[in-house]
């Protein structure tokens, strides 16, 4: 999971929303700040230009095994498009057609359910810490198609104020990090759930002015401690 805040991407000038829910993936290239080397692995390897290399280098060595059918190889253009298409929308990807199968009606619809409330959750904490009591936020969730690596989820919390993607502390990525994806809602599992039900994009919203006075109280006694400590 890669939560976007301006202290976990390095070009925050990429973040800058005018629209919502801003969508990132398959737009720009997000590169983190945070989360080791295999998080950045996965961010290089979603780029497109990167895998048709991977699917094209058989040929380029073919060439150099047998440089008498080096031109032979390299007019095959419809090969290496065959190769590419077999290689993403076959390999990389579940086809179409299999999508809906992925998970049950059931299971989805329950996986569904318990995001929502996962998201108002979180969206609850973020706005009763942060004493937000208008400006709608969003909890967006954009997750790749590739099913053969792990998954590639992008999490950021929008606001309607502005509108703006929030700079969230570490103890609101924290909490992100540990409930969102708890079992039995993995990203695996979600990521499932959305090519079944064609969702690119979750876009879950909450009303900060329905966050009620005891957790806001609670909310302020959980910053101080936190301080304190």
């Amino acid at each position: 999971m890669f939560i976007l805040s301006p202290d976990t991407v390095r070009n925050t000038d990429a973040l800058r929303i005018r629209w919502l829910p801003r969508r990132y993936l398959g737009r720009t290239t997000l590169w983190p700040r945070r989360g080791g080397w295999g998080l950045l692995a996965r961010v290089i390897f979603e780029t497109e230009v990167l895998r048709y290399g991977l699917v094209l280098a058989p040929f380029v060595v073919a060439a150099l095994v047998w440089p008498d059918y080096a031109i032979v190889i390299a007019q095959a253009p419809v090969l290496m498009l065959v190769a590419i298409h077999l290689f993403e929308a076959k390999f990389m990807r579940v086809p179409r057609e299999k999508r809906a199968g992925l998970v049950s009606g059931d299971d989805a619809d329950a996986g569904l359910d318990l995001l929502r409330q996962r998201a108002r959750q979180i969206l609850g904490h973020i706005a009763a810490g942060r004493g937000l009591v208008s400006g709608r936020l969003h909890l967006v969730i954009e997750q790749s198609e590739l099913m053969r690596v792990p998954p590639l989820s992008l999490v950021s919390v929008q606001s309607d104020d502005g509108p703006d993607l929030l700079a969230l502390n570490a103890r609101e990525r924290a909490m992100i990090a540990e409930s969102l994806f708890a079992a039995p809602l993995t990203e695996r599992q979600l990521q499932k759930i959305g090519l079944a039900r064609k969702i690119e994009v979750h876009d879950l919203t909450f009303d900060p002015a329905t966050v009620s006075a005891h957790a806001r109280m609670a909310a302020l006694m959980a910053a101080r401690s936190a301080q304190q400590g």
